[in-house]
């Protein structure tokens, strides 16, 4: 599966202090809403993860960016 986030496997956001996300669904009856999140930090790090959640999301890379500091 090809996304716009990645590119054979590897993440497109590369301009730092940028955030990118995309909703997939899981489970054939079920139908849960996911968001698949990328943080590029401004020193290149890449944080990613996936929640049900965008504000979720954005909550753990703020954990992540404060555990930076």
């Amino acid at each position: 599966m090809t996304t716009k986030m990645t590119a054979n496997g590897v993440s497109t956001t590369t301009t730092p202090g940028t955030e990118q996300y995309e909703v997939f669904y899981t489970g054939y009856r079920t139908r849960r809403k996911h968001y698949q999140y990328d943080y590029r930090h401004t020193d290149g790090d890449l944080f990613s993860c996936v929640a049900p959640t965008l504000k979720e999301c954005r909550q753990r890379r703020d954990e992540w960016l404060n555990k930076k500091k």
